[in-house]
């Protein structure tokens, strides 16, 4: 068989992969215990080998061309599938290991994931994080991202989504907004509230509230008093303070509940819910330690919170 890349040029993939992650040749050299030179010719050595340029590069950070985020992309498969080969030869990884980029919901990653990630660490100590907690649907191939959980699954067939768990919805407010705007007792009292939505950053809609009338499904408009881009964990502090009415998710509010901060309303039309489910490349290889997340984390959440009082 044609021998099409030597040592060098191995090494050079491997410095290529390290500078498009840290998008800077100076932090690459100083991970692999290089000079900044030698990573740059080794870039360099690379982009006349492919007759393409793979970086822009400017005084302060370098950034992956179309050409170089495709390349990337497949080097770093590429380079993952012979540590993995290699590690079921030798025995050598007995652990996942390496750095996983994760996007999430914020109140979702807030109350259900960050909580559970050290002891993801403890089992496996060499897996290192990166969270971004937003509310946007994240672009994998441009961002880099290794897993995203989302309440929405994307519709985009590139992209696998296994379900996490089903969130349930409850609508509430607090004691002094019900002493002082009284207690609705059905939904069409909802109209006479202040009301407090949320608008979806992918759409700049607002998200409907959800409810069960006599084994129905209903979806009811709002009129927002108050209404929140962003920042979804807005929305529960303005309700803690007494602006208006909320449908939430009851993991976000469960302990508001129990103590009495908040109180449950119209509990008779409840009972919906919406997925949780996790998002990531459809790839023929998946790195050891997303997998190893992924499993933990559906062996973690498939039964749903656990009550205060339990």
């Amino acid at each position: 068989m044609e021998r099409n890349l030597n040592d060098v040029m191995l090494g050079s993939l491997e410095l290529f992969c390290l500078a498009a992650e840290l998008q800077s040749f100076t932090a690459a050299a100083q991970a692999a215990g290089l000079n900044p030179a030698a990573v740059s010719r080794s870039v360099a050595r690379l982009e006349v080998r492919l007759g393409v340029r793979l970086f822009v590069r400017s005084t302060r950070r370098i950034h992956l061309t179309d050409s170089g985020r495709t390349y990337y992309d497949h080097c770093r498969q590429a380079l993952s599938l012979m540590r993995d080969a290699e590690a079921k030869l030798t025995g050598a990884q007995t652990a996942p290991s390496g750095l996983l980029r994760i996007s999430m919901a914020s109140p979702y990653g807030h109350c259900r994931v960050l909580p559970l990630l050290p002891k993801f660490r403890l089992r496996y100590p060499l897996v290192q994080f990166e969270l971004n907690l937003s509310n946007r649907n994240v672009d994998f191939t441009a961002e880099d991202f290794d897993l995203a959980i989302r309440g929405r699954t994307p519709p985009d067939s590139t992209l696998i989504a296994r379900k996490l768990e089903d969130a349930e919805l409850v609508l509430v407010a607090s004691p002094d907004y019900l002493a002082r705007a009284g207690v609705p007792r059905s939904l069409d009292d909802l109209s006479r509230h202040d009301c407090l939505q949320f608008v979806l950053p992918s759409t700049g809609q607002f998200v409907s509230w959800q409810f069960r009338v006599d084994g129905r499904e209903v979806d009811l408009a709002t009129p927002p008093s108050y209404r929140c881009v962003e920042d979804y964990l807005g929305m529960v502090t303005l309700a803690r303070q007494g602006a208006g009415l909320l449908q939430t998710y009851r993991y976000i509010v469960q302990e508001d509940l129990a103590s009495g901060r908040l109180q449950e309303l119209l509990p008779a039309f409840g009972g919906r819910s919406r997925a949780f489910s996790l998002i990531y490349p459809n790839r023929e290889h998946t790195a050891l330690r997303v997998r190893a997340l992924i499993e933990f984390l559906i062996e973690e959440l498939a039964h749903g919170p656990v009550s205060a009082e339990r």
